[in-house]
């Protein structure tokens, strides 16, 4: 290579996004060829959710560049417009900044702005995650496979995502099996002690912990309201039974703000030891679930979030996934599905807790999603990757379709 260090524009949209992204970014930062510039977007600049922009910046990372999304209302049009704001906004950050190669995360409205932009101005695009499956209703199929599609470069969490990116037609040298990013910061051990976490949620080591966070299914937003009921139901049950539940904001996606409104109006009649934040942060939330590994303590992660799916694992911790979001997703033994009611999610959690057998099972639970070293593996791809106009940006299709009996296969 040369002297010159290659710029790396990194957008972020999302806390959750962010905390995957923590990884990839430090070994941005680190590699001796590589520079970042920094996109943060979304939901990270609103106040109702968090504001987690200062985390970032707690977390030592420059920010280059924000990009106003406009995410108002939650109509089905919402996210129709707001892809469209993300776009124009987008597009003249791009061109002044003029970056190498732009990375982007995963299967959000937000992310796929910005692959469509940045694919669109001729700009060398990598896209983490993709290939993954979640069948459950959700538009995130659709977006994430469209975002493979768009971008050049794809990093992939496991292997079965990356043999679905293969029978999409991708050349196999930009597909790489790097896997999930969070689990090398989990790995780092870099999450809140039980002593900072017993202090800031005021919790109980004698009584078990519930973590829960329940997203809207995009093509379902106007039922999310009717969704919530049964599980917040079952956590009234349980913390009547002296369970201390902690409950988190969903993401911004339409239906999300009626989710927020019905949290903030449960915790008004909830019992006291039921408690609700906005953003717990990367280091609360790892630190929450570690607390699964030690003897003394009782957690459950319950919900329809990803990561109850994919980060759950590294730490044994007894995970309950409700609805059908993350249907298709590649799971560890760690995880009981159940649907949208009250008595299954209860029974569920109360198996997380004292069903001695399946607490062995999720402590003994192999994790599905690498070893923690994809920041290193995806920053050093991208610092030796050949970025020839004529190599990088021109996509073949390798798959020619065969014909037999009049149809292609």
């Amino acid at each position: 290579m040369s002297n010159k260090k290659r710029i790396v524009a990194v957008f972020s949209g999302n806390r959750a996004e962010y905390g995957l992204q923590y990884p990839i970014l430090r070994a941005i930062k680190e590699h001796p060829d590589l520079d970042y510039r920094l996109v943060v977007s979304g939901a990270h600049l609103d106040s109702n959710f968090g504001r987690t922009i200062t985390e970032i910046r707690d977390d030592g990372f420059e920010i280059h560049a924000e990009v106003a999304i406009d995410m108002t209302g939650g109509e089905k049009v919402s996210t129709a417009r707001a892809i469209g704001s993300g776009i124009l906004s987008l597009a003249p950050v791009l061109q002044s900044m003029n970056p190498d190669i732009f990375l982007v995360y995963a299967d959000r409205f937000e992310g796929f702005a910005a692959v469509i932009t940045s694919s669109q101005m001729n700009i060398p695009t990598a896209h983490v995650e993709g290939g993954d499956i979640t069948e459950g209703g959700a538009l995130d199929d659709s977006v994430r496979h469209a975002m493979t599609k768009l971008a050049h470069l794809h990093y992939t969490t496991n292997q079965q995502a990356t043999n679905r990116i293969l029978a999409m037609g991708e050349e196999p040298w930009r597909v790489h099996t790097v896997g999930f990013p969070a689990i090398d910061l989990i790995m780092d051990g870099n999450y809140a002690t039980p002593e900072e976490l017993t202090q800031r949620f005021t919790l109980d080591a004698t009584r078990p912990v519930l973590l829960f966070t329940q997203h809207s299914i995009t093509t379902e937003f106007e039922e999310a309201a009717l969704q919530l009921r049964p599980s917040l139901d079952a956590l009234t049950r349980l913390a009547h039974e002296g369970v201390q539940v902690i409950l988190t904001y969903p993401n911004n996606d339409a239906g999300g703000e009626t989710i927020m409104q019905a949290l903030e109006e449960y915790l008004g009649t909830a019992p006291q030891n039921i408690q609700l934040h906005k953003s717990l942060g990367r280091y609360a939330y790892h630190g929450l679930l570690a607390l699964a590994k030690l003897n003394d303590w009782r957690v459950a992660c319950v919900g329809n979030s990803s990561s109850g799916i994919k980060e759950t694992p590294v730490f044994g911790c007894p995970t309950v996934n409700i609805g059908s979001r993350q249907q298709g997703r590649l799971c560890g033994e760690n995880v009981i599905h159940v649907n949208y009611d009250k008595d299954e999610i209860y029974s569920a959690v109360h198996r997380c807790y004292f069903d001695s057998s399946f607490r062995s099972i999720c402590a003994l639970a192999e994790n599905p999603y690498g070893g923690g070293n994809a920041g290193k593996l995806i920053a050093e791809s991208l610092a030796n990757i050949d970025l020839d106009p004529k190599h990088i940006l021109r996509k073949r299709m390798m798959l020619n379709g065969e014909s037999k009996d009049g149809w292609f296969r």
